[in-house]
């Protein structure tokens, strides 16, 4: 005959409190031959009293567990704002993101482990100030012209706010400026109906939540799930302040070798080093994002998804989403710059792995904060249209092969502060549903 344990613990928990006052009398009789309050007789009635508490805990806990189990399981609501799955599913409502007063963060040095060496010039004079003004205002006109298109093609749009990053603020661990709320790909994660706020990296970084938080706050109340992450102090020990890089070599030697200059001290991660197939969620140890970060992630999604890591042979990993873009069902662009250990995964599964052409961006446009890769950083509409650089004429006829039309947009200029299209949006909503493309 089977036992219903949990009910069983339930009314054993009502019993025992109903009793407490008795038993607690009686052992004290026991003890001091009458009720006492010497420590033997408190000692032995608290471990009473604690016993039954603990018993109504696991009681409370396995009813807990039910409830959170059937909210697993349980279909989004139809009328829930947020809801997305993967990549590719029909886009339905995104946030894309504001260069407006867009600021260079301080040349600290999570941020010299990510940035080149033919740009620390940059930092070390403009950190802590605003982007050059010019270029700024061409990014802002590229991207209200995106929104444009995003929103011909039936896609909402919604926007962070606008947000003064020349403030400085203080933490008992660090001080530093603000940068901007341009990468909403950077900090939001959406899975299901759920928005998961990254915690970050960088110091420059650490208040850029306090811009989509208006809109997230909105998806709130109309019925998503939010979940911010634990916030990291960003302390002195998050960094390896001796940090060894002096070449690409250095960079290639220290990735191969698993070392980043962030520590294990906390987690932190950028939700743009993750990358969502369904059920399967594939991320990248980084500069940005420790393996504590990853754990995280993996324990607050289990067990209904399954996250992967990932490495590259990449010198400077940071967000995955220029060295691997899934971007359809059984469907992956792989950076052969990058080349991925683990890319027999994806063909064992009857994927179909595709190198992108080399990128045409000129030498002389600023990067800075990018690789020319962006090129493959495009955006899916659905499975049949597909957001890409008006410039990158290559990739355009790469997609046309293989029966997906293309939607020509520039964005040079927003390019220059570290993004394509995937880094540029987060999608909110697809008309889509939780299905597995691995098993």
């Amino acid at each position: 005959m089977a036992i219903d344990f949990k009910g069983l613990l339930m009314w054993l928990s009502a019993l025992l409190n109903w009793g407490l006052s008795h038993v607690q009398y009686h052992i004290s009789k026991l003890i001091c031959s009458e009720p006492c309050p010497n420590k033997l007789g408190r000692s032995f009635t608290g471990w009473v009293q604690r016993t039954f508490q603990s018993t109504q805990a696991a009681a409370a806990s396995q009813n807990s567990c039910a409830v959170d189990d059937n909210k697993a399981t349980a279909p989004v609501p139809e009328d829930c704002p947020v809801c997305s799955y993967n990549e590719w599913d029909p886009l339905e409502e995104v946030i894309v993101g504001r260069a407006e007063n867009a600021y260079v963060p301080p040349f600290s040095v999570e941020v010299k482990a990510n940035t080149y060496e033919k740009n620390w010039g940059f930092y070390q004079k403009f950190g802590g100030q605003s982007f050059p003004r010019d270029h700024l205002k061409k990014a802002i006109a590229e991207i209200e012209e995106m929104c444009n298109i995003l929103k011909m093609e039936g896609v909402i749009v919604k926007r962070p706010e606008p947000i003064d990053w020349s403030v400085k603020y203080k933490t008992p661990d660090f001080e530093s400026t603000g940068m901007y709320a341009a990468m909403p790909r950077d900090i939001l994660l959406v899975v299901g109906n759920e928005i998961i706020e990254a915690p970050m990296a960088w110091r420059a970084r650490f208040f850029e939540y306090r811009a989509y938080r208006p809109v997230i706050k909105d998806y709130f109340h109309r019925g998503a799930k939010w979940t911010t992450a634990p916030k990291p102090t960003m302390a002195d020990e998050l960094y390896d302040q001796d940090y060894p890089i002096r070449s690409v070599q250095d960079r290639h030697k220290l990735a191969a070798q698993g070392k980043f200059v962030t520590t294990e001290f906390e987690p932190c991660f950028d939700a743009a080093d993750f990358i969502r197939a369904g059920r399967d969620i594939f991320v990248q140890r980084s500069q940005v994002t420790n393996n504590s970060g990853i754990e995280w992630m993996r324990r607050h999604l289990a067990p209904e998804y399954r996250v992967h890591t990932l490495s590259f042979k990449d010198p400077n990993p940071m967000h995955i989403d220029a060295t691997l873009n899934i971007i359809g069902p059984g469907l992956v662009l792989s950076n052969p710059d990058r080349p991925c250990h683990q890319i027999e995964f994806f063909k064992k599964a009857g994927w179909t792995v595709i190198h992108p052409p080399l990128p045409l961006i000129p030498d002389d446009h600023p990067l800075w904060m990018s690789s020319k890769w962006l090129s493959m950083n495009v955006l899916m509409l659905d499975e049949k249209r597909v957001m890409v650089d008006a410039h990158e004429t290559p990739i355009q006829k790469m997609f046309e092969n293989i029966g997906i039309s293309t939607i020509k947009v520039n964005i040079r200029h927003a390019n220059s502060l570290g993004g394509g299209f995937h880094c540029w949006t987060c999608d909110i909503r697809r008309r889509g549903t939780l299905q597995s493309y691995l098993d």
